[in-house]
């Protein structure tokens, strides 16, 4: 049976209601799995770091963070990090005008550890 102009138009309206449902059901799931992704990976992460330095345990959130923070920033770590961002480089799917520049670092903070100046002459880091 043909149908009139009139049905098709709500039958068309109907599928993109339902396209548009689905669409959002999608983004919802996609959304979902990436906090699922990030949770794994923070906690398989600071797993790994407890393990290899277990005097950060007993610390608290603020003794951590300055930890970090003094450790991450160090020239060292900087070069170890820029290194290893480097060999992931060109396996990194091109991201246009979205790429990150090399290095993570914003310009006022390498200039503040220039130098040395924390005192360390390797450049500070996780050793000990």
């Amino acid at each position: 049976m043909a149908k009139t102009k009139a049905e098709k138009i709500t039958s068309i309206e109907e599928e993109i209601r339902q396209l548009e449902n689905r669409r959002r059901q999608l983004v919802q799931e996609q959304k979902a799995q990436e906090r699922k992704d990030r949770t794994k990976r923070l906690c398989r992460r600071m797993g790994l770091f407890e393990s290899l330095v277990p005097d950060t345990i007993p610390l608290t959130e603020e003794q951590f963070k300055t930890f970090l923070e003094k450790t991450v920033m160090s020239d060292h770590a900087r070069r170890i990090l820029d290194g290893l961002t480097a060999q992931n480089a060109p396996t990194a799917p091109a991201g246009g005008a979205e790429t990150v520049p090399q290095g993570n670092t914003p310009p006022a903070t390498q200039t503040a550890h220039e130098g040395g100046a924390d005192g360390d002459a390797d450049g500070g880091g996780l050793q000990g």
